[in-house]
């Protein structure tokens, strides 16, 4: 699945990010600690500056007041030794007692290096003998030993990448051995919900970190297992039910039609009686017609209708339609006007021709039935790039915007949903849905330009004969060549 290494991708690339996070977080840590606890202020240069701005006056040496008023600021003390006697010649007056007033040439040396009695000691050299500068103990550390191969300095910054890149070999290493056994249960969950998505049974070993989920999955997959084979029967008891019915009905209605007939004809009945015998066969008619749309409604429904598609012109067989309906003797209320240019001749498709014949004339009928005081039918075809548009529309009645919504939204007969009281549109609709679905098509419902009902029939358009040989011809002969 394309699940599993995207999913590694992901962790990978969370692990690799929380590395860099977690390296810029400490470079970041240690450099403010660095810039917090490193100030401006050198003890050295302080000792310098505190060695030139010694004077020796008649009174002895002595330091500027702005001098001592930094010595006193940063609790330090200072004391002069002579070159020649190497004794302190001079002190500050916060000299510690345990500071020696006689120092040997090794003193000076240990001292210029590191402490004086663990003092932290700071030299500045003078003309006459050098002055020394010293702090609480505990305010500076000094490197007294301090020596650091060359080379070792020289390779610093390699060593460091390498540790760095060694520290996140080893993060990796240790994040794929934790959470690999929680890849391995992944892999069957993700190859689970898969499979249940496409309908197909699930059993996922129940073991793992993830065992509960399996658990739960494998539970879901015996749920709809069941509902769907409970649903194939209750298709399946349909589908025979309505061919059932629709069979057993043919008969006695074939019977009452043909007696009805009779009685309709006979010249020993009464006109009223044969007008209600005209009325018994004009309801039997729509009856039979009913019961030839549910059965062919079923077929289409559960795919038993077989199609034979063959390349047709969708404008031939919209116009051989209107010409059954005028040859049917319709009711002069209802004219069929062709309002397709007659410079266009051919629209061709790939169709059922008997099947679509019947699409357009439920659409002719279905304007005739929902409007009692006539109207002008209009049916046209047209094209663009890709499909072949089949239009038919009146100036009738026409529908609300919430009829035409529920008109191409909700579900019609042959749809199982809750709803069994809300009666639906005729099965002539749905039957256009089906026939437009089996050729790949669709229908839009909307309101007519002429103020009434338009219903248009959308199927894709096949290449023109003359296109559809050279192509034919084209692979023979490339087939041929290999």
């Amino acid at each position: 699945m394309k699940s599993i290494p995207k999913l590694i991708r992901r962790f990978v690339g969370i692990m690799t990010l929380s590395t860099i996070l977690l390296v810029i977080l400490n470079i970041t840590f240690f450099a403010l600690v660095f810039v917090k606890n490193t100030s401006t202020f050198s003890p050295w240069d302080m000792a310098e500056d505190a060695a030139a701005a010694l004077q020796l006056t008649d009174g002895g040496y002595s330091l500027s007041d702005d001098v001592m008023a930094k010595l006193e600021e940063e609790n330090a003390w200072a004391f002069f030794i002579d070159n020649d006697t190497r004794q302190v010649v001079w002190r500050t007056d916060n000299l510690p007692d345990n500071i020696p007033v006689q120092y040997t040439l090794s003193d000076i040396a240990q001292l210029t290096r590191g402490y004086v009695n663990g003092y932290p000691a700071f030299t500045g050299g003078a003309q006459s003998g050098l002055l020394v500068l010293g702090f609480p103990k505990d305010r500076f550390w000094k490197h007294t030993r301090a020596s650091w191969d060359y080379h070792f300095i020289a390779g610093l910054p390699r060593n460091i990448i390498i540790i760095l890149a060694v520290n996140i070999v080893l993060i990796f290493l240790i994040y794929v051995a934790v959470d690999s056994k929680l890849l391995r249960s992944i892999r069957p969950i993700t190859n689970g919900i898969q499979n249940l998505s496409d309908g197909s049974p699930v059993c996922i070993k129940e073991k793992g970190l993830l065992s509960e989920l399996a658990e739960k999955l494998n539970k879901a997959s015996e749920i709809l297992q069941m509902q769907a084979g409970q649903l194939r029967k209750k298709e399946t008891a349909r589908a025979n039910w309505i061919a059932g019915v629709s069979h057993d009905v043919r008969t006695p209605l074939s019977m009452i039609m043909g007696y009805a007939g009779q009685l309709e004809n006979s010249k020993n009945l009464s006109e009223i009686e044969r007008k209600k015998a005209s009325v018994i066969v004009k309801q039997s008619r729509r009856i039979k017609d009913l019961i030839n749309d549910l059965n062919l409604a079923s077929r289409l429904e559960y795919d038993m209708q077989p199609l034979t598609m063959k390349q047709e012109n969708a404008i031939s067989i919209v116009r051989q339609v209107i010409v059954d309906f005028m040859n049917t003797n319709i009711d002069d209320k209802f004219p069929i006007e062709w309002k397709t240019s007659d410079t266009r001749s051919a629209c061709y498709i790939n169709a059922d021709k008997d099947l679509l014949k019947r699409a357009i004339s439920n659409l002719i009928q279905n304007s005739i039935n929902h409007n009692e005081n006539g109207c002008v039918i209009y049916a046209s075809v047209d094209d663009d790039n890709n499909t072949c548009r089949i239009c038919i529309e009146d100036n009738g009645t026409g529908a609300s915007d919430e009829q035409i919504d529920r008109l191409n939204n909700t579900p019609h007969y042959m749809i199982c949903d809750t709803n069994t009281t809300e009666q639906r549109h005729g099965l002539g609709l749905l039957i256009v849905k089906q026939i437009a679905k089996g050729h790949n098509g669709k229908i839009l419902i909307d309101h007519s330009k002429y103020d009434g009902f338009k219903v248009i029939l959308i199927i894709p358009k096949s290449a023109p004969p003359q296109q559809a040989d050279r192509a034919s011809n084209l692979q023979r002969s490339e087939t041929a060549g290999h």
